[in-house]
């Protein structure tokens, strides 16, 4: 019996992944789970699973929580705020942490479970973005094992040989025979609208994924393909790849959720129904293949896959990652910190569609690219982005 921990247990990715526990209760059972400020859902999750420890980083939400559980007679150990967060995700008490916080909010909590020398099974590439070799510096020094959940570099993952599977951060793909990692990517619900027509695009419209079902921010940056972007710096960190080690292509029916070319001129694919249940098993089960709840493809029904270069005018997003990329540490952290406030403001209406763009780039061409050496200032050197975000997004809304 595996303890696992679940930091986003309310989420899409921690809804998934507690269907893989439920189909496999004799091997897993659930330590702790955090979560922002979901009371209901959160509940739930205790009455069915039943956790010994449970954190909300939402103080107010986590007193709400706490008067609930008084009437129900439930009782499980409450931990509040960011530092409650922080102290389950790194209690030691699981072999397994799934890390499914979105966003720079996932950092802390992921790092405290990174140094129990757990499994982290991680589907927060933020983290990856914003402290990169410091994020697998801590984890070689901890013994922590990463494995990846996102569906594209678990894809990566899967059609990797065993030695490199096992060395994630470290791993040499030129001693593989690895040519090129194929990072695909849907292409969003506007890759066929004129571009004339994107600046009008309304937060409802960018959030109607037309393959997966993500909540709202994730929705956005795959509109944007800032998504894949992120996905590209993740990548690099992963598989310890170089910018040219790697190449986006989209592919609208999201069947092949990436490959993996070799210098034999073989190339894998890893192929599957999107359900993110199928990666969350991969990382879960490792080594070992477990029943997910997803059906096999049926190629007789399947139609035809095609595939297409990115139109950097269409994703101007994606390309400021890829530069970001290039540029370092400093630039990656301040590019995930200025689109996730562009994002926001574009949710609320306070900006168009086209200005996260114009918002990530001018921060970017603001905040430079410093070296960052310590979490303390990846963290500094986010909280700077963003005000200098929060500023452009001022500056769009009055214009």
């Amino acid at each position: 019996m595996k303890s696992v921990t679940l930091l986003g247990a309310t989420g899409s990715i921690g809804t998934s992944t507690l269907d893989i526990i439920r189909r496999h209760r004799n091997e897993y059972k659930l330590h702790g789970i955090v979560a922002n400020s979901s009371v209901d859902k959160t509940i739930e999750i205790i009455k069915e699973f039943k956790p010994q420890r449970v954190a909300l980083a939402d103080p107010i939400a986590c007193r709400k929580l706490h008067e609930e559980l008084k009437k129900q007679n439930l009782y499980v150990d409450v931990l509040e705020g960011p530092a409650g967060c922080e102290e389950l995700s790194g209690d030691g008490a699981s072999e397994i942490v799934v890390a499914a916080i979105v966003g720079a909010a996932g950092l802390k909590p992921i790092l405290s479970a990174v140094k129990t020398g757990c499994i982290v099974a991680l589907a927060n590439k933020e983290s990856l973005v914003m402290s990169g070799k410091i994020f697998f510096n801590e984890a070689k020094k901890y013994g922590a094992k990463i494995l990846p959940v996102d569906s594209e570099h678990s894809a990566i993952f899967q059609c990797l040989p065993y030695e490199l599977q096992t060395n994630l951060g470290f791993c040499d793909l030129k001693k593989a025979n690895v040519s090129k990692i194929l990072l695909t990517g849907s292409g969003g619900p506007f890759r066929d609208t004129p571009l004339a027509e994107l600046p009008a695009v309304t937060p409802k419209q960018a959030v109607a994924h037309p393959v997966w079902s993500m909540g709202p921010k994730i929705s956005v940056d795959s509109a944007t393909m800032m998504n894949k972007g992120l996905e590209f710096i993740e990548a690099r960190y992963l598989f310890n790849a170089t910018d040219d080690d790697i190449k986006v292509v989209i592919h609208p029916q999201s069947v092949i959720h990436s490959m993996v070319a070799y210098t034999d001129g073989a190339v894998m694919a890893q192929m599957g129904l999107p359900d993110m249940r199928t990666p969350i098993a991969v990382a879960m089960g490792f080594p070992e293949r477990i029943e997910s709840g997803v059906a096999p493809l049926d190629f007789e029904k399947l139609g035809e896959l095609t595939f297409r270069a990115p139109d950097y005018e269409r994703y101007p997003c994606l390309k400021l990652a890829m530069q970001a990329s290039v540029s370092g540490q400093g630039a990656t952290t301040a590019l995930n910190a200025a689109n996730e406030i562009a994002v926001d403001a574009f949710l609320k209406e306070k900006i168009r569609y086209t200005d996260i763009a114009v918002v990530v780039e001018k921060v970017l061409n603001t905040f430079g690219s410093p070296e960052l050496h310590s979490v303390d200032e990846v963290l500094s050197a986010d909280s700077q982005s963003r005000d200098i975000a929060r500023e452009a997004v001022k500056e769009l809304a009055n214009g």
